[in-house]
């Protein structure tokens, strides 16, 4: 079975913003040249992503978590979609006012995630905070491939042009008026043969509705899902981080328990 390695941490580098440009009423995307990219060679994670140190004002940064988009090694190039909804967060705040010349550090890529060229078809599911990998996932997979993109966003207005092989149909999941999304991933037909998934947004929606269905109801092995929290709803990601890590060493002292048995 296919298994995306992840890469190793590399060290920092900067990276100057080139142009900005809003995609959506929550989301502005930030291009960037680097002198040295190479440490993208050879990255095959649709989900490979950089830490950012943004600047908060004092002098001092904050460290947070990004999707790096169309990495070009030759040409020194790549963006970052922010999701920005008004004063809320410190990222988003920082990618409304960017402009040509400024600097941000940057640590990366790491990545744990590529479409499974083997599997029969592919399930691609989150929020706006999900949206670049799946963009990126999407441009990955091959013409021939088959199966669902279910995007949540805010409102019709938050809609965007995502691109996808004929046979993988997007689905956009308005939230002021459809279902909640783990509602509409339950609607979907269920395809035939093995599938691939990838299921990142907000923490309870992922870890705690979408995932008990796939594992437990459909049976998916785990090595076929990748799934997590990208943000948790009230929470920063300070305090989302330590609400992680709260999660995860649950899930150890469970799974331990159950050895045990």
């Amino acid at each position: 079975m296919f298994r995306a390695v992840k890469p190793e941490t590399k060290p920092e580098t900067r990276v100057v913003v080139t142009a900005t440009r809003r995609l959506s009423p929550g989301m502005i995307r930030v291009h960037f040249r680097a002198d040295d990219l190479s440490a993208f060679d050879g990255s095959v994670c649709t989900d490979r992503f950089l830490r950012l140190e943004i600047p908060v004002g004092d002098g001092s940064t904050v460290c947070r978590t990004y999707t790096a988009l169309d990495p070009s090694v030759d040409e020194g190039t790549l963006a970052v979609d922010f999701v920005h909804h008004g004063d809320e967060g410190v990222a988003g705040r920082w990618a409304a006012t960017a402009a040509p010349g400024d600097v941000l550090t940057v640590r990366g890529p790491g990545g744990t995630y590529a479409p499974d060229p083997a599997a029969d078809w592919h399930l691609l599911v989150g929020d706006e905070s999900g949206l670049p990998a799946i963009r990126a996932a999407l441009a990955a997979l091959p013409a021939d491939a088959v199966g669902y993109a279910v995007i949540e966003v805010p409102s019709a207005e938050h809609l965007q042009q995502v691109a996808a092989p004929a046979g993988v149909e997007v689905r956009w999941v308005d939230a002021s008026v459809d279902p909640p999304l783990e509602s509409v991933v339950r609607e979907l037909p269920w395809l035939l043969g093995r599938v691939h998934a990838f299921v990142h947004g907000e923490a309870e929606v992922t870890m705690q509705r979408i995932r008990p269905y796939l594992l437990r109801e459909r049976g998916m092995p785990r090595g076929d899902l990748s799934i997590s929290g990208y943000w948790r709803r009230g929470n920063s990601e300070d305090s989302f981080r330590v609400w992680k890590r709260g999660q995860a060493a649950d899930r150890q002292v469970a799974y331990a328990g159950r050895a045990l048995r």
